[in-house]
């Protein structure tokens, strides 16, 4: 063992701490990266340290989100790979729900795809095809909250900080459709937004294979009845205390409400 892995390990427990405290105590933090410098891997075992951290608090992992599944937004960030984050049982709003706007620093919503892992899947069997194991469909939004300040970040950064994952609502779950190029619709109060499938990594599906390949390379679980959210189909919208829904072609609808002051259920 060098004297760098235990300095290693302290430093993204000491970042693991700062993102979790931000998290729970509801206030933005600058970038990591303008005080500490970490790479890519250093990120991952920091959004495993955070992810530790909420199962230390009783939360229960239930699937991954993807992220950067917009070329676009590859492009932008000047990257060539998705990530991908973790989703936890306290991140989960029923559909057509109320979710209490002060568990968030500046909540942000986007429509997504929502898969769902089948029976029979082993992601530690090469020949286990998660494509061929989805055993549902659904719609679905996300709310995105980052933990830095005025969403700036870097690649590193959004990756540590579980790919800015707060909180999530799938609609009805039915048989697998094909969904590529499927319209888009998100209506946020009196914002809306549209768009189409295609925008992620040009079929969902694609999202889904990404999400096996990347959770093998970064040893992240995927079990039978875990969620698949497959990344953004619009850019996401400011989330108040308004009615979000969204409309996928095919696939229905889901819907969320924002609200301030709920009761947060334990």
């Amino acid at each position: 063992m060098t004297s760098e892995q235990p300095d290693r390990r302290a430093l993204r427990d000491e970042l693991a701490d700062v993102l979790d405290a931000a998290q729970t105590g509801v206030r933005d933090v600058e970038s990591l990266s303008d005080t500490s410098a970490f790479d890519l891997d250093d990120a991952y075992a920091i959004q495993e340290a955070l992810t530790a951290r909420r199962l230390a608090r009783g939360e229960r992992l239930v699937g991954v989100k993807m992220g950067f599944t917009s070329r676009a937004k590859m492009a932008q960030m000047g990257v060539a790979e998705v990530i991908v984050g973790r989703l936890t049982d306290a991140m989960h709003i029923g559909d057509g729900g109320e979710v209490d706007l002060s568990r968030f620093i500046h909540p942000r919503i986007e429509p997504e795809v929502a898969y769902r892992v089948g029976p029979g899947f082993d992601l530690s069997d090469p020949d286990s095809d998660l494509a061929e194991h989805v055993d549902a469909i659904a719609p679905a939004m996300e709310i995105i909250d980052s933990r830095y300040r005025d969403f700036r970040f870097t690649h590193e950064d959004v990756v540590a900080d579980n790919t800015s994952a707060a909180a999530f609502v799938v609609g009805p779950w039915q048989p697998v459709v094909d969904a590529a190029e499927a319209a888009v619709r998100i209506s946020v109060g009196e914002q809306e937004s549209t768009g189409s499938t295609a925008a992620i990594l040009d079929d969902p599906m694609n999202a889904v294979r990404e999400a096996q390949r990347m959770c093998r390379k970064r040893g992240l679980a995927l079990v039978p009845g875990d969620v698949v959210l497959a990344g953004a189909a619009t850019a996401a919208l400011p989330l108040g205390p308004v009615h979000a829904e969204c409309e996928i072609e095919g696939l229905g609808t889901v819907s969320v409400s924002g609200v301030r002051g709920l009761e947060v259920q334990s």
